[in-house]
């Protein structure tokens, strides 16, 4: 007999950690807050929970049980974050479709995932229509219509169930979600990688609702710089369909925030909501922010009020700069599909908030672990490497809330969590001071003279250039040196980038020893965009195939 069991009331209730728990708080606490979509929509907790019930109702007449999968198809909005719960609250499985995939990806991800009903916004029909024939294990779809009147969509495709607003509408609010194991899965969606096809990763409640307690520690606990708390009004700009939109939708119900979704994601539209709702809040990648403050709307707007966590990829010094020079307290999360995602944040500590360059140094490393993440820097025989700021290692990472495999993919898994530890494949240093710096990413790394320089390192760098809008460094095929960096660069607007000044502009770190003489590039490409995965990140692996023979123009 266990300890626990030795003395516990016979009538004491084993509480099991359900996302359904996560409504507790703000039900009691601020039911009123509302939950607002564009301008079409605008609501309360209340009124978000009895929907929830709703939507729960609906998809049990259409058959759903527990261990099912339900996919949802549509921008974000209230509906996106009703399924957040209603779904995994009746035991069902949340799929988050990615739709920036190809259509054969998609329903690659749909078979594999074994979706039987979908929610599918109007938007989306055209794509659905592409790939329904060879999707046949899905036998309901419901109709998402921004345009329904009261309840009523005009236009309903064949085979689809209804529209979502009408099916509510005519539904119980009343549905009994039942308790049953934490472990339960509680989410699948699929890794956005740029070979082969895409990688099921998957959670369960336990570690969705840990997640999201480890979130609000870490962000609750800072006294100044960076703190997030239950007053914030949330605006997600990082894709719903997307690692939960970093586990952000859950942890601004659970502290009871104003929520405040976007839609599809146009910065003027998104400064409007900004602005109108007062947003303190949001998350996203460097190239949203960046397409966000380059647009005119911006110029006359105070964003003196919002806190915006990077991710998916480095935040360039240069874009942070400009970010805190519009008032915007900026830094940077860190996390992969594989970790539901955050695992590190770069939160500045007190005693070094005032110092200009220092801030701007810590806000743009990858950051310090939030509770309950064993991180470790590793060599190849994964021995941890000295925390000295220079010695390199991959990233290997343990916490309660990572995915345990790749769904239906037993080699890839094992390959994932060798040793123990699940592999990042990305190649840090710990600094003396504790924070965490990515130096690149192992498939990204370039091997040129006998070293290994770091594409980041000389993004970051040319970044800080005044002409420079956008850039993406990668290693490209030399005879003599094995591999030479190719900087891709987008100008600013009415801006010429001059190569020769550009290598002067890098030439003083090397002289200063902060970068490899081998990571000057020879030539450098202007360009008028550069390619993105999916979800916004830069698409390196493209960019490498577009330039294997490793030709530039000046």
């Amino acid at each position: 007999m266990s300890a626990n069991d030795s003395h516990a009331a016979a009538s004491a209730h084993d509480f099991p950690l359900l996302i359904k728990q996560l409504l507790l708080t703000p039900l009691a606490t601020s039911p009123g807050r509302e939950i607002v979509y564009r301008d079409k929509v605008r609501h309360d907790y209340r009124v978000m929970r009895r929907r929830i019930g709703q939507l729960a109702s609906v998809l049990q007449s259409l058959g759903v049980k527990q261990g099912d999968t339900v996919a949802v198809m549509d921008w974000d909005s209230h509906r996106y974050l009703e399924a957040y719960f209603a779904i995994p609250m009746m035991g069902a499985v949340l799929m988050t479709t990615n739709v920036r995939l190809a259509p054969e990806q998609i329903a690659y991800t749909l078979n594999h995932s074994s979706t039987s009903v979908m929610l599918v916004n109007r938007e989306f029909l055209p794509l659905l229509d592409a790939i329904r024939d060879h999707v046949p294990g899905i036998t309901q779809f419901v109709l998402i219509d921004d345009e329904h009147d009261n309840g009523e969509s005009a236009g309903i495709p064949q085979g689809f169930a209804g529209e979502y607003e009408a099916l509510l509408a005519a539904a119980s609010p009343d549905f009994d979600f039942p308790d049953f194991d934490e472990r339960t899965r509680a989410t699948t969606f699929y890794t956005t990688g740029t070979t082969g096809d895409p990688k099921g990763v998957y959670f369960s409640h336990r570690q969705l609702v840990l997640h999201t307690l480890a979130l609000a520690g870490a962000l609750g606990a800072a006294p100044v710089q960076g703190r997030v708390h239950r007053d914030d009004v949330y605006l997600p700009i990082t894709p719903m369909f997307h690692v939960h939109a970093w586990g952000m939708p859950y942890l601004a119900t659970m502290m009871g925030m104003k929520q405040v979704y976007p839609g599809r994601y146009v910065p003027d539209a998104l400064l409007q909501l900004l602005v109108r709702e007062q947003c303190t809040f949001s998350h996203c990648v460097p190239t949203i922010l960046h397409m966000i403050l380059s647009s005119p709307a911006a110029a006359n707007v105070d964003l003196g009020k919002w806190k915006v966590i990077i991710g998916g990829s480095a935040l360039p010094k240069g874009l942070a700069r400009t970010a805190l020079d519009r008032g915007i307290d900026i830094y940077t999360g860190y996390g992969m599909s594989e970790t539901c995602p955050v695992l590190t944040l770069s939160q500045v500590r007190t005693e070094d908030l005032g110092d200009a360059e220092r801030e701007l140094d810590i806000r743009t490393r990858t950051g310090l672990p939030v509770p309950l993440v064993d991180l470790r820097v590793v060599d190849e025989e994964m021995r941890d490497v000295p925390h000295d700021g220079s010695s390199q290692g991959e990233i290997v990472v343990r916490t309660p809330w990572l995915t345990q495999g790749y769904f239906k993919n037993p080699a890839a898994s094992e390959t994932l969590w060798a040793g123990g530890y699940l592999h990042t494949n990305d190649i840090g240093v710990i600094e003396p001071d504790g924070y965490l710096r990515i130096t690149d990413r192992i498939k990204d790394v370039i091997k040129t003279g006998g070293e290994w320089v770091s594409s980041l390192q000389i993004e970051d760098l040319i970044s800080r250039h005044p002409a420079v809008a956008e850039v993406a460094v990668i290693g490209v095929p030399d005879p003599k040196w094995g591999e030479r960096p190719l900087p891709l660069i987008v100008p600013k607007p009415g801006q010429s980038i001059d190569v020769d000044a550009l290598r002067v502009h890098l030439s003083g770190w090397v002289e200063r020893g902060e970068l490899s003489r081998f990571a000057l590039p020879d030539r450098v490409l202007i360009v008028d965009a550069i390619a993105k995965t999916s979800v916004g990140k830069i698409n390196k692996k493209l960019l490498r195939e577009l330039h294997h023979g490793g030709i530039a123009h000046r």
